[in-house]
């Protein structure tokens, strides 16, 4: 692995945090393939169990989608832990700045947001990691549940504190400077809170005991409805800021940042319907998920539409991505990618292979995949040139030089 910059101090910025949030989240796009691909009749996720069975039957095209699978999954994930450990450190040196104390009495107080957003992925890499990794696993899942709820819900205190304390010195001292809000920005927020949201949602739908289901349930649609609120807050103050002074070209990307927050409020849904489901008697229809799942992909093209169309008349992509221009913030490219991956698998799979409209590994469905496999790959792509352009330590200068 390269080697990272360190002691950046006041230069450290906590939008670093999202390239891990985005290597974590390119580790769970493999585990979608396992989801989704690979046989496991008898628990709702793969585990090691079901892909050593299904690789000892499965043909080569199975073996070696269980085989590249596993290797993207745990190299990612190796990838999410350096630059989480990394990020720690640097945060911990950068609040000892004037620079952190200045972005505390700033709008950009919400990029504190990423902090909770990226340790409640990595509590889902560690989840997805001992299931498809650790043998028997899953015959103590029932303990590890309330473990996961715990974890989720030492984060999301830890995101709502950063929250209250960022809206209470706006409301109170009336600084949130609405001129420098054109653009979507302030979303981080309603995105570290969906992310909790949906981490407690898997314990509804996996555990078998009620109780266990029932409280991750109630503590799933709290964070889903504080981030409905605040989004629907944000989303008006940030179209309001942008139309009257038009797109702060450097955060257009955050017009991206709501692909990933569909995807996991969609995936957060349906996992509380499935708990309802499995746990408290409700019948669920295929076609009601086809149909949700629909509305769902709907709202992420037609914002990919639109910010991809900004920033190409904006030239993000050329200077910012493929440019000499360098913004912290261009690690947000990545997660709308991965998002975009994920939603993608489970429309085709629950909606339209689940409704029956889609056979299963028909031409149609392979057809229906091989964008996705296209996307992912784009996406590996930028995570790598960004990490080359934005983390690559800065040459040191002799002496002589100088």
């Amino acid at each position: 692995m390269f080697k990272l910059p360190s002691h950046l101090g006041a230069s450290y910025s906590p939008l670093y945090f999202l390239s891990a949030l985005g290597a974590g989240g390119l580790s769970i796009s493999f585990f979608i393939y396992l989801m989704f691909l690979t046989p496991h009749p008898n628990t709702p996720i793969p585990t090691w169990e079901s892909l050593v069975a299904a690789f000892q039957v499965g043909n080569p095209w199975m073996q070696g989608l269980i085989g590249v699978s596993l290797v993207g999954l745990a190299l990612f994930a190796l990838l999410h832990l350096r630059l989480l450990v990394w990020n720690s450190v640097e945060y911990l040196r950068y609040q000892r700045t004037d620079t952190y104390q200045g972005l505390r009495q700033s709008n950009g107080e919400v990029q504190l947001m990423a902090l909770p957003l990226t340790f409640a992925m990595t509590i889902n890499v560690g989840f997805a990691l001992g299931a498809v990794f650790v043998p028997k696993l899953w015959s103590v899942v029932e303990y590890l549940f309330p473990a996961a709820i715990l974890a989720f819900a030492i984060t999301g205190f830890y995101a709502l504190k950063i929250l209250l304390r960022f809206m209470a010195r706006a409301l109170s001292t009336g600084t949130f400077d609405c001129s420098r809000n054109n653009s979507l920005s302030q979303l981080l927020a309603v995105f570290a809170l969906t992310m909790v949201g949906v981490g407690f949602s898997a314990s509804a739908a996996m555990s078998q005991v009620a109780v266990t289901s029932g409280m991750a349930m109630i503590l799933a649609l709290m964070f889903l409805s504080f981030a409905a609120l605040l989004g629907m807050i944000v989303l008006v103050l940030g179209f309001r800021g942008m139309l009257q002074q038009g797109v702060d070209r450097e955060a257009a990307v955050s017009l991206w940042i709501i692909i990933p927050i569909i995807t996991l409020a969609g995936i957060a849904i349906y996992r509380l319907l499935m708990g309802m489901h499995h746990n408290f008697g409700t019948h669920i229809e295929p076609i009601y998920n086809l149909a949700m799942f629909t509305m769902f992909v709907s709202i992420q093209v037609l914002f990919a539409l639109l910010g991809y169309v900004v920033m190409q008349r904006l030239g993000y992509f050329k200077d910012y991505l493929y440019g000499s221009a360098k913004s912290i913030g261009a690690f947000s490219l990545v997660c709308p990618g991965v998002a975009a991956f994920v939603m993608a698998f489970f429309f085709i799979h629950v909606g339209l292979v689940g409704s029956g409209l889609v056979e299963k590994f028909s031409i149609v469905h392979f057809v229906l995949l091989a964008p996705l496999v296209l996307l992912q790959l784009k996406t590996i792509a930028t995570l790598f040139r960004l990490n080359f352009k934005l983390l690559k330590p800065e040459p040191k200068v002799s002496l002589v030089e100088a």
